[in-house]
C-alpha cells in the first residue's frame, strides 16, 4: 500500500471537528446568516484600545511573534497576583487543552468530565487515546460531588469542569471550586475552565492558589474581551507544570497582532466593565424573546443563554433547524436531558430582533 502509515490511535479516530463551523453552514446553505448567535462570540467586539494596537501591529506582521510571550505574561501575573512563572499563553483555551492533554494522557489514562459538557476537552482526550468518564449533571449544572467521586473511582489524570459551564451557562460560586479543588485525590490534576467568569457575578472565580500543584485554571480572551479571531488564551498554574508546556508547545503559536490586541485589552477596564453591561442587558433581552414565545430562559452567567423548549432532545432540534434554515445560527446542547434546550448567543440588538422575528415561526413549523 502506498501512502502514509498512520499510528493505530490515529487509524481508529474519525475525522471529525467538535462544532461545525456557520461559515461551513453558509456555504451549504448558498447565503450568509442573518443572525449569528451560536458560537458565544462576542458580537459587540472589542476594545478600541485592542483594535488600534491590532492595527498597529499589523504593519509589523513581518516579524514572528515573542516566543516567550513575556509582556502579555507580566501584565496578566500583575492582574492576578502571581508571579509569571505561573503563566502560559496559547492559541486559545482549545489550543492549551490539547496541550496539557498531551503532556498528561496517554493511551488508556482515565480523564473525568461531565457527560455533555465542553467537547472539544473530549476530542483532545480521544486524540491522545484517553478514556472518558463522564458523570451526569445535577439540576443543569456540573456536579463537583460527582466528578470527585468519579475521580476517587478511576484515579484520573485530568478532572474537567467549566465554571462558568457551557452549554448550560450555569455556574457554582468560587469557593465550591475551591472546596472541590481541596479533594482532588492524589495524581490527579483538576482543570478549571473559566472561560467566561469574567461575565459572571462577583464571587464566582475561584480562591485557588496559583501556586496549588493539583490545578490549572483556563481563561481566554475570546469571551468577554471581543477577540474570538484573535486566538489568545492563557492558563494559570504551578510553575513546574507551566514549565512544562515548553517542552511540547509551539513556540511561535501566537501572532504578534493577537499579543498586542490582547495586551492593550486587559488595560482597558472601562470597556470590560462596559461589555458587562451590554451582555447582562442581551442576556435578559434573550430571556425576554423566550418568555414572549413560552419558553423557559435558564439562569445564566455567560454570554449566552440556554431557552428550555418544553420538550425533548428531538424537538429542540427540529426547532434548531427551523432557525437555521430562517437565517439564524444557533446551537444545542448534545446530551439529555440538557438536550432539550437551544443555546442562543449574546448580541447587538439587530441580531436580537432577528432571532425575536425567526422564533415563532421555528416554533409552529417545529411542532
Amino acid at each position: 500500500m502506498i501512502g502514509p502509515r498512520y499510528t493505530p490511535l490515529v487509524d481508529s479516530l474519525p475525522a471529525t471537528v467538535p462544532f461545525v463551523g456557520p461559515e461551513t453552514q453558509e456555504r451549504r446553505m448558498g447565503h450568509p446568516f442573518r443572525a449569528r448567535l451560536g458560537a458565544n462570540e462576542n458580537g459587540f467586539g472589542p476594545s478600541p484600545r485592542a483594535i488600534a494596537a491590532m492595527a498597529a501591529a499589523a504593519g509589523e506582521a513581518w516579524m514572528y511573534g515573542d516566543p516567550e510571550n513575556h509582556d502579555l505574561k507580566v501584565a496578566l501575573a500583575a492582574r492576578h497576583g502571581c508571579k509569571p512563572g505561573n503563566i502560559v499563553v496559547g492559541e486559545g483555551i482549545d489550543g492549551l487543552l490539547g496541550y496539557l492533554v498531551r503532556m498528561l494522557v496517554s493511551e488508556g489514562d482515565a480523564v473525568v468530565t461531565s457527560r455533555g459538557a465542553y467537547p472539544t476537552f473530549n476530542f483532545h482526550v480521544a486524540g491522545f487515546g484517553g478514556v472518558l468518564h463522564p458523570v451526569p449533571y445535577r439540576d443543569d449544572h456540573e456536579d463537583p460531588d460527582a466528578l470527585i467521586a468519579k475521580a476517587n473511582e478511576v484515579a484520573p489524570k485530568l478532572i474537567y469542569i467549566a465554571n462558568p459551564d457551557n452549554p448550560m451557562g450555569s455556574h457554582h460560586p468560587g469557593q465550591v471550586l475551591a472546596d472541590m479543588a481541596a479533594r482532588v485525590p492524589d495524581g490527579s490534576l483538576l482543570v478549571l475552565d473559566e472561560a467566561y467568569v469574567e461575565l459572571a457575578p462577583e464571587g464566582t472565580e475561584a480562591p485557588v492558589d496559583p501556586d496549588d500543584p493539583q490545578v490549572i485554571r483556563m481563561r481566554t480572551f475570546s469571551k468577554a474581551h471581543g477577540m474570538a479571531g484573535a486566538r489568545v488564551g492563557y492558563a494559570i498554574g504551578a510553575e513546574p507544570l507551566i514549565r512544562a508546556f515548553d517542552k511540547i508547545r509551539n513556540h511561535f503559536g501566537m501572532s504578534r497582532i493577537g499579543q498586542a490586541g490582547a495586551l492593550a485589552a486587559l488595560g482597558d477596564t472601562t470597556w470590560l466593565a462596559y461589555m458587562r453591561r451590554l451582555v447582562g442587558a442581551s442576556r435578559d433581552r434573550i430571556a425576554e424573546i423566550a418568555r414572549a414565545n413560552g419558553l423557559m430562559p435558564l439562569p445564566s452567567a455567560t454570554n449566552f443563554v440556554a431557552i428550555d423548549c418544553g420538550g425533548d432532545g428531538a424537538f429542540a432540534r427540529r426547532v434548531l433547524e427551523e432557525l437555521v434554515a430562517a437565517g439564524i445560527f444557533v446551537r444545542m446542547p448534545g446530551v439529555a436531558p440538557q438536550d432539550r434546550c437551544i443555546r442562543v448567543s449574546c448580541g447587538p440588538e439587530p441580531e436580537m430582533m432577528a432571532f425575536a422575528e425567526a422564533l415563532p415561526g421555528a416554533l409552529l413549523r417545529a411542532r
